[in-house]
This record gives C-alpha cells, structure tokens and sequence, in this order.
C-alpha cells in the first residue's frame, strides 16, 4: 500500500485528477461559509446547539458539513439531486419510456442526467421554501434571537433562489469531479462533508467526557464500537462468495483450450453506501413539506413521527434500507445477462445447467447476499440511536456517516489502484524513463551514423 502512495505523484493524469478533485472539494468547503441573504448566522448555531446536534437538523447538518448549522448556500447539499435520482430510478421500472433509454446506451443515459437536474431544481425550491418556512416560525416562536432580518415573501424567495442555486453548483462540482476527477464525484462531496463535521463532533465527544456528562465506561464503549464497526463494515465491504466455474473444453485445429477452474465473484454489498442515502433522502421528504403546516397537529404528528431517533423513525428507516438494497441491486445486476455471458464464454457451474438454470441459482445466490447485507447496513446505520438511547452517548458522528467514509475510501483506493494499473499497461511508451531510453538509443543510433558517414567521407 505504501509502495501505491509513492507512485502517485510519478504518475502525472493521476497527480492532475486528485489535484482537480482537490480543488473542487475546497471550492465545495469555501461555499460553506457564505451565509443566505437576511439570516443571522451565530443566532442559526445557537438553535442548532440548542438541541444537542441532534434530530433532524442534526442530521442535515452532519451530512452538509456543518452547512446548515451556518445557515450556507448550500445547506441543502445534494440531497435533492439524490432524491431526484432515486424517484427516476424508480420510474425505471414503471414507466416504459424510461427503460427504454436506458437500455439505449450513452445517449439514453445522457437524457435520464438530462431529466434528474430537472428533478433536481423542482426539488430544490420545494425544499428550499420549506427551510424558508421553517426558518420563519423559529424567529415567530423566540423573535429575540434575531435568527431573520426581515422575514416575509422577499426572505422566502430569495432563500429558494439562493439555496436551490447553491444545490445545482454543487451538484455540478459532483459531476466535474467524476468526470475529471477521481472517483464518484457525489460520494465524495458527501463523505468530505462528513470528515469535515468530524472534528467537531469529537470535540463535543471530549467535552461531554472532560465535564462528566460522559463516563468513562461510555467513552470506552463507545471507542470500541467505533472502532469494532470500522473492522467490521471493511470487512463486509470486501467480503465475496465466490461461485465455482469450469470451462468447457473446445477444439480450434489441433489444439484443446479451456478445461480451466475460475470463480465469480459475488460481492456481499453490491449496492454500497447507494440504501442509506437513499432511504435517508425519502425520509426527509415528509418532515420538509410537513413543515410547512406546523401550526396543526397533523404536521406536528408527522414531524414527531421522522424525527431521527423516534423509535418509528428507526423502524422505517430500517425498512427503506432493506427495500432499496434489494432494489439497487436488481438494478445493477441481472442474474438472465450473467447467466447468457457465461454459457457465452463456455463456462458453467458445476451441477448447474447452463441457461435459465444458472440464472436461478445465481439470483439465490445473490438474494441470500443481499439479505445479509440490507440487515448489516441497517445495523450499523440505527447504531449511534442505540447507543444514545441505552448509553447516553451523544456521538453523532457514526453509524452512515462512518460506513459512507469506510465504503468511499474504499472506493476511492480502489480507482488510484485502476489508474496506476493503467498507467503500468499504456505500453512501452507509458513506462517511466521510457521517453529518456527512447532518446538515449535514438542519440547512439544518431551517433553511429554520423560516424558512418565520417567513415564513408574519409
């Protein structure tokens, strides 16, 4: 691993790619601290601080990195891209038109992004107008604060214009940075969020701990359950049932090729970090439009209901994880086209006849996989609810946000890994000192004919 970081800077497309990512990640951070128009920003950290880091703005807070607490341009994050993603997604398997560019290759793919940034401005100003609505009954409850300089119809549209411009700007460095960067470029925004609130969260995990609102066993435990669920979720992220496969013998001339044992890997956690975003996107959705009739008992009810940590919340946030893992993964692979490359390919499973066959005992396969890996995800994402209910922890920072970090870095080595791979197999060319070998023989060939001609003159 060491000898793989030493490489990276010899290797000039990856050293120009992580610079880039670099870049557009502290452009993403300088955003952070630039205020909406007409809030005031210690009296929004106050309120924040107020209810410990904790419930739903606690959780928005974390995964904007501390954006909302500032009151930011971009205190919606990406989250209404993720939202948009996901109802398109869905509608892949609803409506027909939309399967159907997808099954169109790049140009069908390039339409579906086309109509999730749309999706993505709609939900921005929703959202958008919920937090200005929101913002607005917080200064009308405790008007001493001064969290709004003049609230009205002029605050709320210019909070939508701002917050929904902030979305679509962050949105697009997400996409520069898979693009021309490193790696998946909206993971990445999200996971530097995260680390970036990470400070701060172990700050106010020692000064629970140095005042002795935390014990000492609670800190121990609470280490060791950081650190036990760090282990654990590398350890289910590159965990993978391997299927034996054999390849039948053929003929070509007088030769005899395949006979040859090789396995398909079947990874544990097909869909990623992709189930708790997704399921944490859609349970934000209720508390935002209920927060426009908090006046009544009906929104009040329904914000009670998905605020995180309520015991419903937790039941239904476990749910939505289990769903979209079983969802992504069908998504992202097919049993019918696996099972058709490797009767393809000559190959089989042993005791397993090639065809609908194979595909069956390959979707077992994975639905025992992803059973095992929605109820892993979903354990470790209600973890820090656990602890702070049964043990008075008050971590926020653990549970998603550490499997995101985990799973994203992760991924993140391995396309340096790729990238030096590729780098490596370029060609002769592509090698490092090849250029200056290059031109040390072309100098000695150089060199013996200009001695030639001397010997031919002579």
């Amino acid at each position: 691993m060491s000898t793989k970081f030493r490489d990276i800077p010899k290797v000039p497309e990856l050293r120009r790619r992580l610079l880039f990512t670099l870049g557009m990640l502290a452009v993403y951070r300088i955003g952070v601290f630039i205020t909406v128009p007409g809030v005031n920003r210690t009296a929004m950290s106050e309120m924040l601080a107020a209810g410990d880091g904790g419930g739903l703005l606690g959780l928005l807070n974390l995964f904007t990195g501390g954006a909302l607490e500032l009151m930011s341009i971009f205190a919606l994050g990406i989250m209404p891209y993720i939202s948009s993603a996901i109802i398109f997604q869905l509608m892949t398997v609803v409506v027909p038109t939309i399967d159907r560019l997808k099954k169109e290759g790049e140009s069908g793919r390039k339409k579906i992004t086309q109509w999730t940034r749309y999706g993505t401005v709609v939900l921005g100003i929703i959202q958008g107008f919920g937090i200005s609505m929101y913002l607005e009954n917080m200064h009308a409850s405790n008007p001493e604060m001064g969290l709004l300089l003049s609230p009205g119809w002029p605050f709320r549209l210019l909070t939508v214009l701002t917050l929904t411009a902030g979305t679509i700007f962050v949105m697009w460095l997400g996409e520069q940075i898979t693009e021309r960067g490193v790696g998946n470029g909206i993971s990445l925004v999200i996971t530097a969020a995260i680390i970036a609130h990470a400070p701060t969260a172990v700050f106010q995990t020692y000064s629970h701990f140095e005042t002795g609102a935390m014990t000492t066993r609670a800190a121990a435990l609470l280490l060791l359950v950081v650190v036990g669920a760090t282990v654990f979720i590398t350890f289910m992220e590159t965990a993978q049932r391997r299927v034996p496969l054999q390849y039948a013998k053929r003929m070509v001339g007088r030769k005899i090729y395949g006979g040859q044992s090789h396995h398909l890997p079947l990874r544990v956690n097909m869909a990623g970090v992709i189930p708790p975003i997704f399921a944490m996107s859609i349970l934000m959705f209720p508390s935002t439009v209920a927060s426009y009739f908090s006046d009544h008992a009906a929104g009040q009810m329904i914000q009670q209901i998905f605020m995180p940590g309520d015991w419903r919340y937790n039941v239904f946030y476990v749910v939505a994880i289990i769903f979209f893992c079983f969802f992504y993964t069908a998504v992202q692979f097919n049993p019918m086209d696996m099972a058709d490359n490797l009767k393809k390919a000559n190959a089989f499973i042993p005791g397993i006849r090639p065809g609908k066959k194979t595909a069956e005992y390959i979707d077992a396969a994975m639905t025992r996989l992803t059973m095992a890996a929605s109820i892993y995800v979903a354990a470790v994402c209600v973890m820090p609810y656990f602890l702070i209910d049964e043990f008075g922890v008050n971590f926020y920072f653990g549970g998603t946000g550490l499997l995101i970090i985990v799973v994203v870095g992760l991924d993140f080595m391995s396309q340096v890994e790729n990238h030096l791979i590729t780098r490596h197999y370029e060609g002769f060319g592509a090698r490092p000192g090849a250029t200056e070998g290059g031109g040390r023989i072309k100098g000695r060939i150089q060199g013996r004919s200009s001695e030639d001609e001397d010997d031919e003159e002579s």
